[in-house]
């Protein structure tokens, strides 16, 4: 599996009973586990995480938080000046980020207890010899420019 970081987007459907929120162009058939992370406060940063062969997709259940992505081209020394791809996920628009094998990746939590799942395409097993980890401002996507 290859391809580039893309964003598939959700929707909301509201109506008298409530509302439903899905993704209907997720297609999970590659996926083989999957797992919640949550920080203790916001603004804290969990970065770098990066597989040669495992692919992840990303959505945020609850608050939201910046998701960033790096293609690594050296897996010893990256490219600090690599493009890095960033994501705000909330959980007022549904939708899976796909982060594709190849890829770094790491995210900051924006509001209070904010909650991500993310899918894994390896078992546990298979993404334990496949890690790879870099300091978390080894690129630094994490400033929240004013507009």
């Amino acid at each position: 599996m290859s391809g580039s970081v893309t964003f598939i987007e959700g929707k909301i459907a509201v109506d008298d009973r409530g509302q439903l929120l899905f993704c209907n162009d997720f297609d999970m058939k590659p996926v083989r586990r999957f797992y919640m992370v949550s920080n203790h406060e916001p603004k804290f940063i969990r970065a770098w995480h990066a597989h040669k062969n495992e692919a992840k997709y990303v959505a945020v259940l609850s608050g939201a938080a910046l998701v960033a992505a790096v293609k690594i081209d050296n897996w010893e020394t990256p490219d600090k000046s690599a493009q890095v791809h960033r994501f705000t996920l909330s959980d007022r628009k549904p939708g899976v980020l796909f982060i594709p094998q190849g890829h770094a990746n790491g995210f900051m939590t924006l509001k209070p207890d904010t909650l991500l799942m993310f899918f894994s395409t390896s078992t546990l097993e298979e993404s334990k010899g496949d890690d790879c980890r870099y300091d978390a401002y080894y690129w630094d996507p994490w400033t929240v420019q004013p507009r």
